[in-house]
């Protein structure tokens, strides 16, 4: 097509910001995160060329569970991105953002991965999931260049307008199973994103709070250590302040006692502040679903209203779905299970479905590419959706806050970049005030623009000028 494009150009940079105060994943503090700006120029067919900017928050704690140290967890995959914007350089592919995105995590990123271990032979490997996690700047960088280049957004390129390939291409290029890629073809022959995306597009969106594993819930709580800046500390202020009305659970999912009693804690808040939903977030901690089952069952007999409010449950089990293959229907049956750091792609999601999980939680961490094919596996098989959040602060937030108002989820969008790194988006939120700061229980969305992903980058640097 004519709309096609390749890479002219692909450069990083690489900030850092302390956390406001500290959030736990897993058995893991963070006080600070490393962010990664990838800036690609791209050249379509009649040699008109544009720039995308995409950004990521290098996710050591949640990608990369490990005894190894933060700090060398951190700097191999510093290290990656800078191999990844090499490779970006010399890559030949043209095509549809999605195709070029695509062949890239199918061909690349692996043989990247494979170099980035042979490379610390001997030592830990890194994961596959914080490979995703740095190379999704670049793919995000790639569908906002597209957008400005051909004055759409970036989430209207999904269109056989622009596309080479239907979805039957893409979930059946490497399947070996002739039954297998027959039902894909006849499900998705002729269909493309947009047939799944919402047709009324919001420009609000409910918004979860996150309750981490270290944060303060009532005044006995605290050390006397927390920020004196005016933004809230305590759950009740956050609600108050925020006019939350969902809260999302931070558990250790390896000791029992402590998470229901954190469960409780938090549900009588909800309770009595009026809070109607709740999720509860093990952190891949858990082994066996008997133990959330036995959690919730004692919800439902002791604290049936808090119960009640549990929209769904995320990802208690260990996130290598391949390695730990476990059945899952007991818990799925009580309540809606998502996947979350195990759906690295679409073929995960399939595996999920088998063991019995009932949802997805979409990350654009993981690449546009990725999250795209497997929102559209996920909704042709009815599972639920949703769009959870890495602490996106920044320009990170506005293609997280895009594609959960396109997918369509069960509540809203997860966003807790405004508790724990609010000063990582101060110019940011000059131009986007909804996106920043949560109104009424809500994010809004209207001032995005309607190229790309709506940066207004112009406009947001003069801010960081001033």
């Amino acid at each position: 097509m004519k709309t096609d494009i390749k890479i002219l150009n692909a450069s990083i940079v690489i900030t850092s910001h302390d956390n406001r105060v500290p959030l736990k994943f897993g058995h893991e503090i963070t006080y600070a995160s490393k962010y990664c700006r990838a800036t690609i120029t791209v050249q379509n067919m009649d040699g008109v060329c544009s720039v995308g900017v995409g950004e990521t928050p290098i996710a050591v704690a949640w990608t990369w569970p490990s005894e190894l140290s933060f700090s060398e967890r951190e700097e191999r995959m510093v290290e990656f991105c800078n191999m990844l914007c090499e490779c970006w350089n010399s890559i030949s592919y043209t095509g549809h953002p999605m195709e070029i995105g695509y062949k890239f995590i199918q061909n690349e990123l692996h043989e990247l991965l494979n170099k980035e271990n042979e490379l610390h032979k001997g030592k830990e490997q890194m994961p596959y999931l914080s490979a995703l996690v740095c190379n999704s700047l670049f793919d995000i960088a790639i569908y906002d260049a597209f957008g400005n280049l051909n004055k759409i957004g970036a989430f209207d390129c999904f269109t056989p307008q622009y596309m080479n390939h239907d979805l039957a291409w893409y979930y059946t290029i490497d399947i070996e199973d002739e039954k297998q890629k027959e039902e894909y073809l006849r499900i998705f022959g002729g269909k493309y994103p947009c047939d799944y995306f919402v047709k009324n597009i919001p420009n609000t969106l409910p918004v979860w709070h996150l309750v981490g594993g270290t944060d303060p819930l009532e005044e006995s709580d605290l050390k006397g250590n927390e920020p004196n800046d005016g933004i809230p500390v305590l759950l009740r202020d956050w609600i108050k302040e925020d006019g939350l009305n969902c809260l999302k659970i931070k558990l250790r999912g390896n000791d029992e006692p402590w998470d229901y009693e954190r469960i409780v804690k938090v549900g009588l808040i909800a309770n009595e502040m009026g809070v109607e939903h709740l999720t509860a977030d093990f952190n891949c901690t858990v082994h066996d679903p008997e133990y959330v089952n036995r959690i919730l069952d004692k919800l439902k007999i002791e604290y049936k209203s808090i119960w009640d409010k549990i929209l769904y449950i995320e990802q208690p089990f260990p996130y290598d779905m391949e390695k730990y293959p476990i059945d899952v229907h007991s818990l799925s049956q009580r309540k809606l299970l998502l996947m979350d750091e195990s759906a690295h792609d679409w073929h995960y999601v399939k595996l999920g479905i088998d063991l019995g999980w009932t949802g997805v939680a979409l990350k654009t961490c993981k690449t546009i590419t990725g999250a795209v094919l497997m929102f559209c596996f996920a909704k042709e098989f009815n599972l639920a959706i949703m769009v959870q959040d890495l602490t996106n602060p920044g320009l990170a937030m506005i293609p997280h806050a895009s594609l959960a108002r396109y997918v369509g989820t069960i509540m809203g969008i997860e966003s807790n970049g405004p508790q724990y790194c609010p000063n990582a988006s101060i110019a940011e939120a000059k131009i986007h005030p909804g996106l920043y700061k949560r109104r009424s229980g809500c994010i809004d969305l209207t001032t995005i623009g309607p190229y790309g992903f709506g940066y207004r980058l112009d406009e947001i640097e003069s801010e960081e000028v001033k």
